[in-house]
């Protein structure tokens, strides 16, 4: 493996080339339009990508067609074995990592220009032969979708009225020459509050996309509130995780910084009052492939992202992601795993051993919580720490709760204890009529009469741990502790 520390993507890549089977690359030319997210399906998305898939390595596409001398960089994250090396952790030790971050925060600092990677190439929109979907090779997912998507650009925005700043991930779509669209979903990130606060005053919203970052950042960025409340920028956690601040960078054309070596940086303002259909250019009535593994529908209308400039590494690499791939289940997952440690452990500490946001899930419906009863008086403590999950992610559909001789990350395992623990007229609890998941097609009135308004449908928990006072009769078959290097050093 290689010693050096990884703190932006070209290091990043450096690293996963340096450890067996974890990426991939090659010369032969690929189209961006549904072509390049095709191949890699096969090759390593995973996740709720329809199959066949399989989780497989990072890949680099070194032709893109149409885009001479681009590179694209996709799945970095799509393991969690592959973001255990690039965040130096086991991957099961990946949650408290990320709590962690979270209460040692480090905040970002501003460098100079002339240092920034990020610009060392500038184009101004202002110019004639201006066109960001030649500058910036965003591949377009399916040949269903509206067009070509950042799937993974760090949106960088402040408070009007305060200063305080945020990163934030966001569906954005190339329109036009030098407009894109945001979907912004209501109450869910704070850039969205920020843009509500500028409307008002009929005033523009300053805006930085930073595409091809440390992926520290990129999982750090998914952070949601409570846990990471408005004021705090997710930019401090990413710092904490690698022990040492983030680089920012003054942009060149809005008031507003940008991270510093970022491959791409799109500058631009959110207009206030100005809205465009999703799919104005594709007319099929559906945006792109989102985590739970559907299509997400057009929305008929956005706000516009009026692009002002792009500055760029020389030779810069786009990274990208398919959206329902196991790249989402770490980003999304693995900080709301931190977020559920941290919320139960302060209810109830050194009872909840770990948590899991499986793939199934796309990283947002499912939590797997792994509890330890210790006395008589845990029993039912379990189902209260799911209910504080729920509390706090509305996201959540199911919690699956496990003893702790049951490995959380192994669904195999899940489906056992489940199989071995659970009665459903005992040990599922079912709580109708609270706010879930828009994007999941069974929350809506037209899957059920009883389901009185979209997303407003119903959470379970699937208790599958033991009653305490049974726990004898439920102990598992215990095997030697051995270490099979002995007998099989190259495999193990």
């Amino acid at each position: 493996m290689s010693e050096k520390k990884v703190y932006d993507l070209r290091f990043a890549l450096e690293l996963l080339k340096s450890i067996s089977g974890q990426l991939v690359e090659t010369d032969v030319e690929i189209d961006p339009m549904g072509e390049l997210s095709g191949v890699y399906r096969h090759v390593g998305a995973g996740g709720t990508v329809m199959r066949p898939t399989k989780e497989g390595p990072a890949m680099i596409f070194n032709n893109i067609k149409g885009h001479e001398g681009a590179r694209v960089a996709i799945g970095l994250l799509a393991s969690r074995k592959r973001v255990g090396y690039l965040l130096e952790c086991a991957p099961e030790k990946l949650g408290t990592l990320l709590k962690d971050s979270v209460t040692n925060p480090i905040p970002p600092v501003v460098i100079p220009n002339e240092r920034a990677k990020c610009q060392e190439v500038v184009y101004l929109a202002a110019d004639t032969d201006f066109d960001i979907r030649k500058l910036v090779p965003a591949p377009t997912n399916t040949l269903e979708d509206a067009g070509p998507y950042i799937t993974l650009g760090m949106c960088y925005a402040s408070n009007p009225e305060t200063g305080e700043s945020d990163v934030t991930i966001h569906r954005m779509c190339f329109q036009s020459k030098d407009e894109i669209s945001i979907f912004l979903q209501p109450g869910a990130r704070h850039i969205g509050y920020f843009r509500e606060l500028a409307e008002a005053k009929g005033e523009p919203l300053p805006i930085s996309i930073s595409i091809g970052v440390d992926p520290a950042i990129e999982i750090a960025s998914c952070f949601e509130p409570p846990t990471t409340p408005l004021g705090y920028d997710e930019l401090q956690a990413a710092g904490a995780i690698r022990k040492q601040p983030v680089e920012m960078v003054k942009c060149l054309t809005i008031n507003e910084k940008a991270i510093a070596n970022a491959e791409y940086v799109i500058e631009g303002e959110i207009l206030p009052n100005k809205r465009i259909r999703e799919d104005v250019n594709s007319n099929t009535g559906k945006a792109m492939p989102e985590f739970p593994g559907y299509c997400g529908p057009a929305n008929p209308e956005l706000p516009i992202i009026k692009v002002k400039s792009v500055t760029t590494r020389k030779n810069p690499i786009m990274q990208t992601c398919i959206g329902p791939s196991e790249e989402h289940v770490s980003m999304a997952g693995i900080p709301t795993e931190a977020s559920i440690l941290s919320m139960v452990d302060k209810a109830m500490p050194g009872k909840l051993q770990n948590v899991y946001c499986a793939s199934s899930g796309g990283g947002k419906y499912i939590a797997v919580m792994q509890f330890k009863k210790s006395v008589p008086s845990d029993e039912g403590r379990q189902r209260q720490a799911a209910l504080l999950a729920f509390s706090a992610f509305a996201e959540l559909k199911h919690v699956f709760l496990l003893d702790e001789d049951v490995d959380c990350f192994d669904i195999n395992d899940v489906m056992w204890a489940m199989t071995t623990r659970f009665q459903a007229n005992l040990d599922m609890i079912p709580i109708p009529g609270v706010q879930c998941h828009p994007l999941d097609p069974s929350n809506q009135p037209s899957y059920s009469e009883s389901i009185r308004a979209g997303g407003v449908a119903c959470k379970a928990i699937f208790d599958c741990t033991v009653p305490f006072d049974q726990k004898k009769r439920f102990e598992r078959a215990k095997f030697m502790d051995v270490d099979p290097k002995k007998w099989l050093p190259d495999l193990f």
